[in-house]
């Protein structure tokens, strides 16, 4: 039995089709930039400080708040917002997004929203569903999309690809079995994924180490490539909290 989805959402295939589109001239340009909890992903921050060209520590310190709810199994890193009444994303202007070629994920794919569960054989099934807001004049477009073609249209791929990965962790065997993680686990978690150039400067002076040599690829982490660097530390963090190899 399927649990009945809220009033606003409702199942799509993947090849079905449904008509939107977003651009700043549809009446409700950037409404759904406010009033919102956005959830921010490992990659997502990864190319936001890049963007901005900031230390990831900086990142963090000046746009991120990190939840830590003692009921939920790992704390979440949520975007700031302003305070202007609206409770704005703190990158959004009159004339749109000031980030747009490395806004997060969650804003690529919305009004989709893309649900994940990893298989035992390690395959990743999903589910999509529209989200219909009131405020949201993007449907009364005549631009027909499918799942497929909105996503890559929005350049969510690597994105994807990236959040599937995180599914090695939340997903995982000891986690469905009830494990939970210590205080101590918990910031190296923070600091592994979300301060990405904290941890290749720990990994560099040999603090933070697998118990095996490095790859080709995962040096080459060390020594610049980002994505390559938050691969390693979706292993890295995997073996501290589930003490495997990686």
């Amino acid at each position: 039995m399927t649990s009945e989805l809220p009033e606003k959402f409702s199942d799509i295939g993947k090849q079905e089709s449904f008509c939107f589109s977003c651009h700043p001239g549809v009446p409700c340009f950037t409404d759904c930039c406010r009033e919102l909890d956005l959830a921010l992903t490992p990659y997502d921050v990864l190319r936001l400080k890049n963007h901005l060209k900031l230390h990831s520590g900086a990142f963090l310190e000046r746009y991120v708040i990190i939840e830590w709810d003692e009921q939920a199994i790992f704390p979440v890193c949520y975007l700031t917002m302003v305070d202007d009444g609206k409770a704005s994303c703190v990158f959004v202007k009159p004339e749109g997004c000031t980030v747009y070629e490395d806004r997060p994920g969650a804003c690529r794919a919305y009004p989709v929203g893309r649900g994940v569960s990893r298989k035992t054989e390690g395959d990743i099934a999903e589910s999509f569903v529209l989200v219909k807001e009131d405020h949201c004049r993007g449907f009364e477009e005549k631009t027909e999309q499918t799942i497929n073609t909105y996503f890559d249209d929005q350049e969510l791929a690597t994105y994807n690809r990236f959040n599937d990965k995180m599914l090695e962790i939340y997903q995982h065997p000891k986690v469905k079995a009830g494990f939970r993680p210590t205080k101590d686990q918990l910031e190296q978690y923070i600091l592994a994924l979300y301060n990405l150039d904290q941890f290749r400067v720990e990994m560099k002076r040999g603090r933070f180490s697998i118990k095996r040599a490095l790859t080709e690829a995962e040096q080459r982490g060390v020594d610049g490539d980002d994505e390559l660097l938050l691969e390693l530390a979706i292993r890295w963090v995997r073996g501290i909290l589930f003490n495997e190899q990686g």
